[in-house]
């Protein structure tokens, strides 16, 4: 949490993820796709960061909260239109059943407790509402063994040298790499965990892998294509690069289930 609250805190690095990321035409069409147009809808971002989901995808919502740990994104994000909450994500202040859409996109992999926070998300929702989650590392891609591993690790010397990305100074990498909880090989959310923990709390639950670089076609099993160094990292891995379980994300769209009360009898 404190290292969250540092690197998306800090105003030039929140600025840059703000520009670059999650800002592209397959996100957005894939969003849209998942849980519509946000236009009327009582939205609530989890971990929202300086507000990228709502600057890509726009719309008119009736009421848009974001909450996050880190100020310095917030104040990005109330720029955009969010109402910003300083809070922890897996302990929010809000009534249960409130929000038509919950969104928690490339947030779960930052937090100790991806369970606890998805619980939350969970407990927001409405019925009939929407629990949507994106961008979190598929365990199973990015379990990366033998020469994969070591390309994994020389890889941070590489962009340090070549400033690339993220990684321009040593503070910035080094509190970035503080931030990925679970984003390393080993770890990260499969499809098992989104349906024990979202199914027992009455939710219908689809996960679809994909590789980023896909829309709308994500929700009709296309993963899309890969780039060549994830593919080499699965390949030296032993897995099939264009298999399911090597792309690299995972989308979890998780609708809140009616029940319907059984009528009197006579």
């Amino acid at each position: 949490m404190t290292a969250n609250a540092i690197y998306f805190g800090n105003a030039e690095w929140a600025q840059e993820y703000l520009d670059f990321c999650h800002r592209d035409t397959h996100f957005r069409a894939r969003w849209l796709a998942a849980g519509g147009d946000w236009t009327d809808k009582v939205v609530i971002d989890l971990g929202c960061g300086p507000g990228n989901v709502f600057a890509t995808l726009g719309g008119k919502p009736r009421l848009l909260i974001g909450v996050d740990v880190a100020a310095g994104s917030l104040e990005l994000a109330a720029s955009l239109g969010y109402t910003a909450v300083l809070a922890d994500a897996a302990h929010t202040p809000f009534r249960s059943g409130v929000a038509d859409i919950v969104a928690i996109n490339a947030s779960l992999h930052h937090c100790d407790d991806m369970g606890a926070v998805l619980r939350e998300g969970a407990r927001l929702v409405k019925p009939d509402g929407i629990l949507i989650t994106d961008h979190d590392p598929q365990l199973t891609a990015w379990d990366y063994k033998g020469l994969a591993r070591l390309m994994w690790d020389a890889r941070l010397w590489v962009y340090r040298a070549t400033r690339h990305g993220f990684h321009k100074t040593g503070s910035q990498q080094s509190w970035g790499l503080k931030t990925e909880v679970h984003h390393r090989p080993g770890d990260g959310v499969t499809n098992e965990f989104f349906r024990k923990t979202l199914e027992p709390l009455g939710f219908e639950v689809s996960v679809h892998p994909h590789n980023h670089q896909v829309g709308a076609e994500a929700l009709s099993g296309s993963v899309g294509p890969a780039q060549w160094k994830y593919r080499m990292g699965n390949v030296l891995s032993g897995r099939d690069p264009a298999a399911p379980a090597s792309a690299l994300s995972l989308m979890c769209i998780a609708r809140r289930v009616v029940h319907e009360e059984p009528m009197a009898t006579a």
